[in-house]
């Protein structure tokens, strides 16, 4: 308190004062909050928000899904095996195998989540409208602002933020994309020819299975239903198959047995009723073959011997006696009538030395 007191050599009155007002009562002379502490509290609770398990946890699966999603566009290569033609297959056919699989569970879940909501979407919302709406809204706000500009400070303020130098496409880009355009268009034309021509008889009696469904769904269910069913249904049946994957392997093991033993017996049953047909016609062709070369032999015996031997009975042989006596007079012709003589009643001609008859 004396240290207090005393600065420099010096009694310092207000001091002694507050010494003695301090030691009377304490609770006045208690430190106030100054500024700094609510910014302390606020700085205090955003690194309690940012640095807690919630945040960490967000980063971490946000860390997960950007990697996975990086993962799936990489997977964007031809795949090593080729189709039923030999011919190489796109690079969406390893990248749509890739999504599917769920080897990259957040990149597929976000996918799927993304395609649902753009279903909804185009149902529920008027996207058109909206789109002509912002249009002459924006347009309107900049035509506002260069009016304005104009004509308070001589200078638009579309003007001045216009940029130095319009954006254009570049080629590359142009093709890069025009050429994922043209893989994805035939991954789809290469895959319905796949499906239809069953390379994969799995795939075929899906597809086939679902169109049928859809044949009878499409009557109550509406077409954007039946998209988010058609979606639902693509994306997680691979889960399905995967999560079950040895369970759903024995029962198609077993069912692709019962159907080899069937085909086997169906085919002996086939087989064997063949032969039998075949023996029962070979028998017919040898039997009428039979009677063929006997009516054959039976029509050449009745010409050397004179005998019908078809119906077992004999008959006599052909004499000349069976036929009518030839004549033996010589025909004689009728007497020819007597032609008559026509007189000739043209004058007579006369002859000339060999001069022309013509006049001249």
């Amino acid at each position: 308190m004396a240290d207090a007191a005393v600065t420099n050599g010096n009694p310092n009155v207000d001091a002694i004062k507050a010494s003695k007002l301090d030691i009377r009562y304490p609770t006045l002379f208690l430190p106030r909050p100054t500024d700094d502490i609510p910014s302390a509290d606020a700085t205090s609770a955003y690194n309690t928000v940012t640095n807690g398990p919630v945040a960490q946890n967000v980063k971490t699966q946000t860390s997960k899904a950007t990697d996975e999603m990086s993962n799936l566009a990489a997977a964007r290569h031809p795949p090593s095996y080729t189709a039923a033609t030999g011919q190489p297959l796109t690079n969406y056919h390893s990248f749509f195998s890739e999504l599917l699989s769920w080897r990259n569970p957040r990149a597929s879940a976000i996918a799927y989540a993304s395609l649902v909501t753009l279903i909804f979407a185009v149902r529920y919302l008027d996207v058109l409208r909206w789109a002509f709406k912002l249009t002459w809204m924006v347009l309107g706000i900049t035509i506002a602002a260069e009016v304005a500009g104009k004509a308070l400070l001589n200078n638009g303020f579309a003007t001045q933020l216009r940029p130095r130098k319009y954006y254009t496409i570049p080629r590359e880009t142009l093709e890069a994309a025009i050429g994922d355009v043209h893989e994805l268009i035939n991954f789809f034309v290469i895959e319905s020819q796949r499906v239809l021509f069953a390379e994969n008889v799995y795939a075929s009696a899906a597809a086939a299975f679902g169109a049928f469904l859809s044949y009878y769904l499409v009557k109550i269910v509406p077409y954007w239903g039946l998209a988010v069913i058609g979606t639902t249904v693509v994306f997680f049946t691979p889960l399905i198959y995967t999560s079950n994957q040895e369970l759903i392997d024995n029962q198609l093991k077993h069912a692709s047995e019962v159907v080899n033993a069937q085909t086997a017996q169906f085919r002996t049953v086939a087989q064997k009723h063949t032969e039998q047909a075949t023996q029962v016609t070979k028998q017919y062709v040898g039997d009428y073959t039979a009677k063929a070369q006997a009516l054959i032999k039976g029509a050449r015996g009745h010409e050397v011997n004179g005998q019908d031997k078809t119906n077992g009975q004999e008959k006599p042989s052909i004499k000349a006696t069976d036929f009518p006596t030839a004549p033996q007079e010589e025909l004689k012709h009728p007497d020819p009538e007597p032609v008559e003589v026509v007189e000739n009643t043209f004058p007579p001609v006369a002859k000339t030395d060999g001069e022309s008859l013509i006049a001249a």
